[in-house]
């Protein structure tokens, strides 16, 4: 399963990738062309190409005022202009926007936005289309019980969440010019990409034990390989989502991710996601011993010289090549020829 979600992008110098790939960042904010393009009929339709892949929009209005409206909207699209579209995601979680605070952070205004947003007719009295919200990460259990009892009263409109958006207020330094590497915010920003799956898998994983059952959670964040999305999946993700990968290697990351997970799959001995989807083990001595036996198997095996063996062609032309210079330096040597 795979889908696609409308974004925008800066032309400004507001990302920054780090050299290695683990880390990237971004201070974009939220650049669009505004609500009525993206839902028009007309742009998702040039946009998909013909692609039966489903089309989600992501909202973030600087009020919930802004909100309310552009909820209104896409019903007006979907109901009378024929636009297809999939799913809404509310962006509770954006840290890039000048002045404003990151919503997901205070869970009274989270109660406030969902309470009113429950009340809209395209939720009411069953979702025109499902809802999704993204969310900040979290880094202390009680925040992490906070919004999930917040999201489960509103369990029968809201279908998933994603889990994690970018860690905010991170720095670069460009150590040659001595300035920071992000030209917006004072080079402040929103950290992406490997650096943040080891918290973007303890939110899923903290998530899926608290919310319930009837809300999938979308895992994001550090997704760079096929090891990454079973990690994630492993965490109780219903699907993975990939960002920073797609930036710096561009679509194809998408066929070998999912080659590397179903190799895994296969090594594993599982058919299917849901053989192992949120079924992570709890630590054991014995889980520890098997990893550590498999890491020093590997470590021998890159470490043991390398077995190079010459067919008996190829021994007997080098013997023969051998022979031939032998003779040749001890005719220079006595004077029968001259090299």
């Amino acid at each position: 399963f795979s889908y696609f979600t409308a974004v925008s992008f800066s032309l400004m110098n507001r990302t920054w990738h780090e050299e290695s790939g683990y880390a990237s960042m971004n201070s974009e904010g939220l650049p669009n062309n505004g609500i009525d393009y993206y839902i028009d009929p007309k742009t998702i339709a040039d946009t998909m190409g013909g692609s039966t892949k489903p089309y989600m929009v992501s909202i973030s209005g600087h009020t919930l005022k802004d909100n309310l409206q552009m909820f209104q909207k896409i019903t007006d699209a979907v109901k009378n202009k024929g636009a297809k579209i999939a799913a809404v995601e509310l962006n509770l979680a954006c840290p890039n926007v000048v002045g404003k605070p990151i919503i997901g952070y205070d869970f009274v205004q989270i109660e406030e936005v969902m309470n009113e947003v429950s009340l809209l007719p395209c939720f009411s009295p069953k979702p025109l289309f499902p809802l999704g919200l993204k969310l900040p990460p979290y880094f202390d259990r009680p925040h992490f019980e906070a919004v999930a009892a917040i999201l489960n009263k509103y369990r029968h409109i809201v279908s998933y969440t994603a889990s994690i958006n970018t860690v905010g207020n991170a720095l670069a330094i460009d150590h040659v010019a001595e300035m920071p590497a992000i030209r917006a915010k004072g080079g402040f920003a929103g950290l992406s990409g490997p650096a943040v799956k080891y918290t973007a898998l303890a939110n899923v994983r903290q998530m899926r034990g608290l919310l319930d059952k009837s809300i999938d959670i979308v895992g994001v964040g550090g997704i760079n390989s096929g090891k990454d999305a079973f990690e994630m999946l492993l965490c109780g993700a219903t699907v993975v989502q990939v960002g920073t990968c797609h930036w710096t290697e561009g679509p194809g990351c998408f066929d070998r991710i999912c080659s590397e997970l179903k190799d895994i799959m296969k090594e594993k001995g599982y058919t299917k996601i849901g053989d192992f989807r949120g079924k992570l083990k709890e630590w054991s001595k014995e889980g520890a011993a098997k990893s550590r036996e498999l890491r020093i198997a590997k470590k021998k095996g890159e470490s043991d010289p390398v077995d190079v063996r010459m067919s008996d062609g190829n021994q007997q032309m080098l013997i023969a090549l051998l022979i031939a210079l032998v003779a040749i330096l001890l005719a220079d040597k006595f004077g029968i020829v001259s090299l």
